[in-house]
């Protein structure tokens, strides 16, 4: 029990002070300190008496709320909601300072309000975040006040008003929800952790599906949020001469368009005629399919849609779901690619 652990650290004290004491040096009492972990359910929080003064008989050393150590905020049942509070309010308060740069009518412009956010405050919010953010683990608190201070962001950053939809902002802005920018930077770990050699001496300190040929922590152990997953980095597909554009360059082009404020409306018709002009010549070819595929951003449809000799052969859309805009599309390019492989006309 707790009161017992105090008893242990009376007694504990005391053996250090003399030792201290027969080599010659002071022990500062009033700068003791002491920190509680307890898992059960129960609220006490006792002091202990240290017997010498000034932390005894009526005046114990009362034990700290919160453990403040390289940064991280422990709490007496480790889940660690200080640590999300504090970083997450500095962030909020990081954002709220950043708003004299500029508005909606003056100062930066957008996209240097996104760099500026992402360089000068994402690091302060994801700060330690694997203490708290792991397999299983119950977050779904953290995870909004993360929520509500990229909200305050993503406002400023497009200067919309205070009633838009969190999500509509967010995707205009072009941040990604914040479980998913978690999500990201956690698999990134998992990946490093994977690359490390079997015998490195950090793998002691992961799960048994990571350690490698090493034997784990007796009481240490990191869970990683994808610890199944198995990945290689001298896979098939990763070796020169057999990925796509070793073995297909000749058949991709990529036919890049960049069209400007000042001349939009010219490029944009230069840019319709090109098009035009390529779809009767795929046209008059009958074995040729060509799609057209479309995404949007946040909660929306992927979409394609298959033509071969100028008549549509095939359609589809999908639910995109809370996913980045490149994501989307990407996987609206691969459903109209596997339709058109798998065609036997």
């Amino acid at each position: 029990s707790l009161l017992d652990n105090c008893e242990a650290l009376k007694w504990a004290y005391g053996v250090i002070f003399e030792l201290f004491k027969k080599f010659g040096l002071a022990l500062e009492h009033d700068k003791s300190e002491v920190f509680h972990f307890d898992w059960s359910h129960s609220k006490d929080n006792p002091p202990v008496d240290l017997g010498y003064a000034s932390y005894t008989g009526a005046t114990p050393l009362k034990p700290k709320l919160y453990w403040r150590y390289l940064g991280f905020y422990f709490d007496c049942k480790l889940t660690f909601t200080e640590h999300v509070r504090y970083y997450s309010t500095k962030a909020l308060s990081t954002v709220k300072a950043m708003k004299m740069l500029g508005s909606s009518t003056r100062g930066l412009r957008p996209v240097q309000k996104r760099v500026l956010y992402c360089a000068c405050v994402l690091p302060i919010v994801t700060y330690g975040f694997r203490l708290w953010y792991f397999a299983a683990a119950r977050c779904k608190g953290a995870l909004h006040h993360l929520s509500t201070m990229q909200r305050s962001a993503a406002l400023w950053i497009t200067g919309a008003f205070r009633t838009s939809l969190t999500g509509g902002v967010e995707a205009l802005a072009g941040l990604p929800p914040i479980n998913l920018l978690l999500r990201r930077l956690s698999e990134r770990a998992d990946y490093r952790f994977a690359t490390l050699t079997p015998t490195h001496p950090v793998r002691a300190f992961l799960s048994r599906f990571n350690c490698g040929t090493i034997a784990p922590h007796p009481s240490l152990s990191i869970q990683t949020m994808s610890e199944l997953e198995i990945f290689r980095t001298s896979g098939t597909l990763f070796e020169p001469g057999v990925r796509l554009m070793d073995r297909f360059a000749d058949q991709v082009h990529f036919d890049d368009c960049k069209i400007s404020c000042g001349d939009a409306d010219k490029k944009l018709k230069h840019r319709t005629k090109h098009l035009d002009k390529l779809w009767d010549k795929i046209s008059e070819n009958i074995g040729t399919y060509y799609a057209g595929t479309d995404a949007r951003r946040y909660q929306a449809i992927a979409a394609s849609i298959l033509f071969s000799g100028g008549v549509e052969r095939w359609r589809t859309r999908h639910v995109a779901g809370k996913v980045t805009a490149p994501d989307a599309q990407l996987y609206a390019i691969r459903s109209a690619i596997v339709n058109a492989t798998s065609r036997n006309d």
